[in-house]
């Protein structure tokens, strides 16, 4: 049985959805889900949502948790931590999920030792179908470590990797469902050409993508050999893919999130 105390400095969307998955587990209960924020509204509404225990006050929430999640924008760093950093209970394991703030950047900023893991979960974690990766300093116990991906695999799925994989998985996953709702939108925009209804459109195109996604999880086949099932030859499918092929969708989607990964590797030089 979990028994220790879970808190969250920020709960914006991401912390909210982070904190509701958690109780809608079972793998704790609101008595030991503790939040602050700088708006007194966004309290109000998770604590009527969740019925966790909510503050103002940062230090309130640094000196009751077992595991911090850092759930602030990464501009915000350089304010939180001062105010925290000698409020942390002892024993504490602090979860970052900021992008651009490095494990070695962040333990600079503490300006002591802390068991740290650098996390980088999406916003699916909204619907319960996050991927977060999760890499954690030399300071964090294999026990511990149990306990924080059994806490991400409440809202999605998690794996721990290298913090030199980090500015890929911000590429790959991260912020990855902005390209899949470009997609979406325009699989919807050409059906609608071809007469659909939008909502429709909508709805077939995005269901499409999340049972195409569930295939490739679940059967554990190549992308390459599920998609060469759905060409028959001298099909519809084919001629599709034909056409995706002339307007260079690999390349395209390979630069893209390659551009983003190295976005991420700049802010990382810019906070050191």
């Amino acid at each position: 049985m979990f028994d220790k105390k879970i808190g969250f400095i920020g709960i914006g969307n991401m912390g909210s959805a982070m904190a509701g998955g958690i109780l809608q587990s079972g793998f704790a209960d609101s008595s030991q889900i503790i939040a602050s924020d700088y708006s007194a509204a966004a309290l109000e509404k998770i604590s009527e949502r969740l019925s966790v225990e909510t503050t103002l006050d940062n230090t309130v929430v640094a000196r009751q948790s077992d595991i911090l999640f850092l759930a602030v924008k990464p501009n915000k760093f350089s304010e939180v931590i001062p105010q925290i950093a000698e409020h942390i209970k002892g024993g504490c394991v602090i979860v970052s999920i900021a992008a651009g703030q490095t494990i070695d950047t962040i333990e600079q900023a503490f300006g002591k030792e802390i068991k740290l893991v650098r996390a980088m979960p999406n916003t699916p974690a909204l619907v319960g179908e996050a991927m977060s990766a999760l890499c954690p300093n030399q300071n964090v116990t294999e026990e511990e470590l149990k306990d924080i991906v059994d806490i991400f695999t409440c809202f999605g799925k998690a794996e721990v990797v290298s913090e030199s994989l980090m500015d890929a998985v911000v590429g790959v996953s991260g912020s990855s469902p902005a390209y899949v709702y470009l997609m979406i939108e325009a699989m919807a925009d050409a059906a609608v050409a071809e007469g659909m209804p939008r909502g429709q459109a909508y709805k077939f195109a995005a269901q499409s993508v999340y049972g195409a996604a569930k295939m490739v999880l679940e059967s554990g086949e190549h992308p390459g050999a599920l998609k060469d099932a759905v060409c028959s030859p001298g099909g519809t499918t084919i001629e599709a893919v034909a056409a995706l092929e002339r307007g260079g969708l690999r390349d395209t989607v390979i630069t893209a999130q390659r551009a983003c990964s190295q976005k991420s590797r700049e802010m990382s030089r810019k906070n050191q």
